[in-house]
């Protein structure tokens, strides 16, 4: 039986800490480029040519590009497709570069215009990621605790969590090989560095959210 918090022969951990430098520098850049009007199929293109530009051939997963009301949606269900960016707007990324055989795993919210609801929608997915990461390190969580905790912190926001998106090993190319699984299923405490911990959190009334993923460090 696999380790759930293994990794393979070939791991390096410059090489996949490297692999998260790039995915963050292009998720940063991809905010720059975003243009009202732009759909989200046109965004992706724009993702897809700055990854290669960054030496990305592959990705684990398909790069999401969720605009608007779109913001409220799990990874896997389908975005509505007239959505356009506004002047006044909400946006996230979420990309899975692999650089060198080791994945990366990245995703953040921005927002463009004034609009004080997304900011505030923006900075608390970060905020709840941050504390979470914190009493992970200084608590030792176990995953299961960890999304506990994730769901109490989102509620004293006033924000509802999607426990959809609730984390996931990462490593060398494929992690699923030692855990397939959430990691809020997981009732160890995750070792740094193998982990992404998800933060989607929703607005109760409205129709959209913010998101923010990173590796446990």
């Amino acid at each position: 039986m696999k380790d759930p918090q293994g990794v393979g022969q070939k791991f390096n951990l410059e090489t996949y800490l490297a692999a998260r430098k790039v995915a963050r520098r292009v998720a940063f850049l991809f905010a720059s480029h975003v243009e009202e009007g732009m759909t989200e199929d046109e965004g992706l293109e724009t993702l897809d040519q700055l990854l290669k530009k960054n030496g990305v051939e592959k990705k684990w997963h398909p790069s999401k590009f969720r605009i608007g009301k779109n913001t409220v949606k799990s990874f896997k269900e389908k975005s509505d497709p007239d959505v356009k960016l506004q002047e006044q707007d909400i946006f996230f990324l979420d990309i899975g570069p692999i650089i060198d055989g080791h994945e990366a795993d990245y995703g953040q919210t921005f927002t463009v215009g004034q609009n004080h609801e997304y900011a505030h929608a923006q900075k608390t997915s970060k905020q709840i990621f941050d504390q979470l990461a914190g009493e992970w390190k200084t608590n030792k969580l176990s995953g299961k605790a960890l999304y506990e905790r994730a769901s109490e912190l989102a509620q004293k926001h006033c924000y509802i969590l999607n426990e959809n998106m609730a984390g996931h090993r990462l490593g060398d190319l494929p992690h699923a090989l030692h855990y397939r699984g959430k990691l809020s299923d997981f009732e160890s405490v995750p070792l740094e560095n193998l982990w992404v911990l998800e933060v989607h959190i929703r607005h109760p009334d409205k129709e959209f959210g913010a998101f923010f993923e990173d590796i446990l460090m």
